[in-house]
């Protein structure tokens, strides 16, 4: 027998966790339906990581777009719905913490069709970050939870979820390494194109809804990364841009040290990330990327999911106004820990594996 799924993304860190289970899947000769939800619609967001990781179309848009929290997701509930009232599969597989995933399990759950959470048990405890609702309220409909690490299988025990929890690694590491070669080959390219200089710049993405729609946290941080002493890259969400037109603080990001250019590709970020002297941002992605790179990094949040990553002293926490971060030191790296947290090697094995024992 062979397995048939319904694979739900909508955001970049999930193209990117898609590559690596649906190579496995298909070498294993099980069916996957990938359905993209929309929620990155701009090419750059979307497309252009289809391409980079040589994923095969969507099999399924649904086309939502940007919307309030409630609007978004219901949107996707109902187009998800719909699909799996037309369709059998044996499971739907989601990832992280987006309302992509959230809609994915509720729709799944109501129906009796079986959850398969990928980077399950991550937890920041900040109920006020609309991420930590949709991973814990996805964890908590699932039926197979896969965590990137013991910390976040043990934030799961602390819920009372035990029953189909199993510790895989990070499918998000699987795939950084897998392509971190041809990352590496487009630095120079890179370089060139923006007039950089390798470890003499900062990296910065900025796009949370807490940073981003709030005016005067988004002038504080951008006010007080204004301050660099290295130019500050800076790929603009599309979102980001559009508050940043509507809160009249363009005129900030136009000057120097920030410069400005188009959101990028996977293996474009990556070869930005590797060159940089400092990486800031508010990305789950792209802090772990970091600390795959051993790049400092600058978290723009009071919080992280990735705890592991700040007490080991690669990145820390930044909120403005926050006097005890040194927001431009270098440490010396040979006094970091070297530890890897998340295993990345043959995560999607396991995680197929468990699937066929669990599933089939």
């Amino acid at each position: 027998m062979k397995l048939k799924l319904l694979r739900i993304v909508g955001a970049r860190p999930q193209f990117m966790q898609a590559k690596p289970l649906t190579q496995e899947l298909k070498k294993r000769g099980h069916q996957e339906i990938l359905l993209h939800t929309g929620q990155h619609y701009d090419d750059r967001m979307s497309q252009q990581f289809f391409r980079d990781l040589n994923l095969s179309k969507a099999d399924i848009n649904l086309g939502v777009g940007s919307a309030n929290h409630g609007e978004q997701t219901a949107s996707m509930i109902q187009g998800i719905e719909k699909h799996l009232l037309e369709n059998k599969y044996d499971a739907v597989v989601v990832d992280g913490d987006t309302n992509s995933t959230l809609a994915g399990a509720l729709a799944a759950s109501k129906l009796h069709v079986p959850v398969v959470h990928v980077e399950a048990g991550m937890r920041s405890f900040d109920k006020k970050m609309p991420e930590e609702i949709n991973r814990v309220l996805t964890d908590h409909v699932s039926k197979l939870l896969f965590c990137p690490s013991s910390v976040s299988q043990n934030n799961l025990a602390q819920e009372n979820i035990v029953k189909g929890v199993y510790l895989s690694g990070d499918l998000l590491a699987q795939c950084f390494y897998k392509f971190q070669k041809e990352a590496l080959a487009r630095v120079e390219q890179n370089l060139q194109q923006y007039n950089l200089k390798q470890n003499e710049y900062v990296l910065l993405t900025l796009h949370r809804a807490e940073n981003v729609d709030n005016q005067k946290r988004l002038y504080d941080y951008l006010k007080v990364i204004a301050t660099s002493p290295w130019t500050v890259v800076f790929p603009v969400h599309p979102r980001t841009y559009k508050k940043l037109v509507e809160f009249n603080l363009e005129h900030i990001i136009q000057q120097k040290p920030f410069q400005l250019i188009p959101p990028v590709g996977y293996l474009d970020m990556l070869a930005l990330e590797s060159s940089a002297i400092k990486i800031l941002t508010d990305s789950g992605g792209v802090q772990r990327e970091a600390f795959y790179w051993h790049k400092q990094g600058v978290i723009l949040r009071d919080n992280t999911e990735w705890t592991e990553i700040v007490d080991s002293g690669w990145a820390s926490l930044y909120l403005p106004g926050n006097d005890s971060c040194d927001l431009w030191k270098i440490c010396d790296a040979n006094l970091l820990t070297d530890q890897q947290f998340y295993g990345s090697t043959d995560v999607a094995q396991k995680i197929v594996d468990i699937m066929e024992a669990n599933l089939l």
